[in-house]
This record gives structure tokens, C-alpha cells and sequence, in this order.
């Protein structure tokens, strides 16, 4: 399993990027992509929507299901990566860089993992 060691994790399976800038980026961890499947839809927010920690902020739908994103901050959303509507296999492809949206933080949640809990915690629901 892909976990890199420069982001922070959920225990929902998104991965989360602090940037310098003040903004955030969001995406679907490696983990969840091989659970998912292959990736045929991806449903993101519109840029200014609020997200809330622990709530659907975007859905993707695989060969297998349908899957809501829950938001792992709270934030809101300051770009979408518009190139996953027309292509969502780019995240079953390479997760870290097939991003979801990119937020500014309103609050951060505490309940982030660096990559060692991350693996831990996957290892569990083995």
C-alpha cells in the first residue's frame, strides 16, 4: 500500500496535503481506490461550497458502488480538479495526484493520521 509520508489521513480513507498557501488538498487514498474498484463516475462540489468534517462532500461511483467522500477538515472548496470529471480512473491510476478539490481550512480535525497510523489502521480492517 502507497502512503505517503508528507500527508495526513482519515480513518474514511481520504488523504489530506497542507500547502503553504493556506489551502488544502484533498483526495481518495490508494487504499480506497483498490477497495472502490475501478472508477467510471466522480461527483465534486461547486468551487465555494462549505465542507464539514465527517459529511459527503462528493461521491464516486465504481464498477462495484456508489461511495460518498466525507469531508476529513472543515473548508471550503477553492478549486475542483475538473480533469477527474472527464477521466476518474486517474485516481484508481495514481490517488496522490488525482486530487479532488482544494479547500481553506475553517478548522482542522485533530482525528488525522500521519502514514505509519494510516497503515496500522487499514492493516485492522483487513
Amino acid at each position: 500500500m502507497n502512503t505517503p509520508k508528507n500527508l495526513k489521513y482519515s480513518d474514511t480513507h481520504e488523504w489530506v496535503e497542507f500547502l503553504d498557501d493556506g489551502i488544502v488538498k484533498i483526495g481518495l487514498t490508494d487504499y480506497a481506490q483498490k477497495k472502490l474498484g475501478k472508477l467510471v463516475f466522480v461527483n465534486l462540489p461547486l468551487v465555494g461550497d462549505v465542507i464539514a468534517i465527517d459529511e459527503a462532500f462528493s461521491d464516486v461511483e465504481s464498477v462495484k458502488a456508489v461511495s460518498d467522500v466525507l469531508a476529513p477538515i472543515d473548508g471550503t472548496v477553492v478549486e475542483i480538479n475538473e480533469a477527474l470529471l472527464d477521466a476518474p480512473g486517474m485516481i484508481n491510476d495514481d490517488p496522490y495526484s488525482a486530487w479532488l478539490v482544494k479547500v481553506t481550512v475553517i478548522s482542522e480535525n485533530g482525528e488525522l493520521m500521519d502514514s505509519g497510523e494510516y497503515e496500522d489502521f487499514c492493516a485492522k480492517e483487513e
